[in-house]
């Protein structure tokens, strides 16, 4: 590699780091925000809370990497041009195809990045978070039964419970149940137990009482009881057993569905191609992202007043980029037969490329245009 690449390449992924770090900083933080409020106010631990926020970093990263890219390539292009090394290089006898093989190794680094992300780190995450969220909402005393707060499971029940024992013991427990537009039932017992039986859970309440207010005539019916069984379940919403969704499955998978793996993720073979597709297409579309901010920069060479409307240029594309992308998906997923239109995107990226550093190294090509049309 030449002197002048390792140069390159070292700025770049000087600042492809720096922004990667804001980037996954920013998006983790917004992340760990609503798994704060989900976790904490359900009942769950600190460890549960640190688990998922874990479990989640690959896909944060996933979406920080290209922009990271595209970033580091946008202010290294940015800051070699104002400080005129890339002037002095290109005096050299180096063309803007030739200043772009540095960014092409980045580019192929952030891709490799991305690749191991996109086809084992967040299929891995994904599936192992699912799981985790499974195994608390069946969590009963997680999702239900929290000390010394007033919780309503459902619009109409209220309940209460004083303290939770380690033996798993409730003390002091209040059941008021107002769903009914005749009556209004409360329960309230020293102690309660829950007792699973088949598929119901049951909250069996020993020494307690059962008050019913009646709506017509607001007459109050008392009943004191030893044990008696209320039945939850409905209240606890017990969670149906899913299986594996697509973005859980491997690649190979993914490249080979089957009838029983269209059953389990409730996908059909067209959308399962189109995400392992979607896949590879991601990872090259991180080469993309720093190319198509170094080659839009170079538009236009050296100017006093900035780049400034080089990058809005480089913004753009991206936008543009990004749409095309929706469109590719669109079609990707409409038939199994159509799995090349997942890679639309990144074709209509490197034509963008070529075509910015074509106009480059041929900065008066269009002057000359306008001037050969204007002339008698």
């Amino acid at each position: 590699m030449a002197r002048f690449d390792r140069y390159m390449l070292s700025q770049l992924m000087v600042l492809f780091g720096f922004f990667s770090l804001v980037l996954v900083l920013v998006y983790w933080i917004n992340r760990a925000v609503v798994l704060f409020d989900q976790l904490i106010a359900d009942g769950q631990s600190a460890i549960v809370f640190l688990e998922f926020t874990a479990l989640s970093l690959p896909s944060v990263i996933r979406l920080a990497l290209p922009l990271a890219a595209f970033a580091a390539a946008v202010y290294v292009t940015n800051r070699m041009t104002t400080e005129s090394e890339l002037t002095v290089v290109q005096a050299t006898g180096y063309s803007p195809f030739r200043l772009a093989r540095p960014v092409l190794y980045f580019g192929l680094i952030v891709a490799l990045l991305m690749s191991l992300l996109m086809h084992f780190l967040i299929p891995m995450s994904s599936a192992r978070l699912a799981e985790r969220q499974a195994e608390i909402a069946q969590n009963v005393t997680s999702r239900l039964l929290t000390e010394g707060q007033f919780i309503e499971p459902v619009n109409g029940v209220t309940l209460y419970i004083r303290e939770i024992t380690p033996q798993g013991e409730l003390l002091d427990i209040f059941l008021s149940d107002t769903r009914s537009q005749s009556e209004q039932v409360s329960y309230t017992a020293a102690k309660a137990f829950l007792v699973r039986e088949g598929g119901d859970t049951q909250l069996v309440m020993v020494e307690g009482m059962v008050q019913t207010l009646r709506t017509e005539g607001q007459r109050l019916f008392t009943t004191s009881f030893d044990d008696f069984a209320y039945n939850i379940s409905n209240l606890i919403g017990e969670t149906r057993v899913r299986g594996r969704r697509d973005a859980h499955l491997s690649t190979w998978e993914l490249l080979n569905p089957t009838p029983e793996l269209e059953a389990e993720t409730g996908r059909d073979a067209a959308r399962m191609i189109a995400r392992a597709h979607d896949r590879f297409s991601q990872s090259i579309l991180a080469t993309v992202a720093a190319l198509l901010g170094f080659s839009a920069l170079m538009v236009g060479g050296y100017s006093r007043f900035g780049v400034w409307k080089q990058i809005i240029g480089a913004i753009l594309l991206i936008i543009v980029v990004k749409a095309v992308e929706t469109t590719g998906l669109r079609l990707a997923r409409s038939d199994p037969n159509l799995w090349i239109a997942a890679y639309l995107q990144s074709l209509v990226g490197f034509l963008m490329i070529w075509f910015l550093l074509f106009w480059a190294s041929r900065p008066y090509l269009f002057k000359r245009r306008i001037k050969d049309t204007a002339t008698p």
